[in-house]
């Protein structure tokens, strides 16, 4: 069944470590950011993990490469560096 959707152009502020490592994987898996990001909260709006074991392993290389060490527990803690 094919499902029509909407969507909007929006422009979201995130973190640039943080944004490499999705571009990173979204490249890995061969969709779009935003498309990774529709699944990451669908998945996440019903209480499911939205990544295989061996996706999660590339998560981890992905965030070594770029230095990425933040986790969950850091969510909602972030400041902005002053410009």
């Amino acid at each position: 069944m094919d499902k029509k959707i909407e969507r909007a152009q929006t422009g979201i502020r995130i973190e640039k470590r943080l944004l490499k490592v999705l571009k990173g994987l979204a490249e890995h898996l061969e969709i779009s950011v935003g498309d990774l990001i529709e699944g990451i909260a669908l998945h996440s709006f019903e209480n499911k993990p939205p990544f295989s074991a061996d996706t999660i392993a590339k998560i981890a290389q992905l965030k070594n490469v770029y230095d990425f060490d933040w986790t969950a527990d850091d969510s909602h803690k972030f400041k902005d560096i002053e410009e």
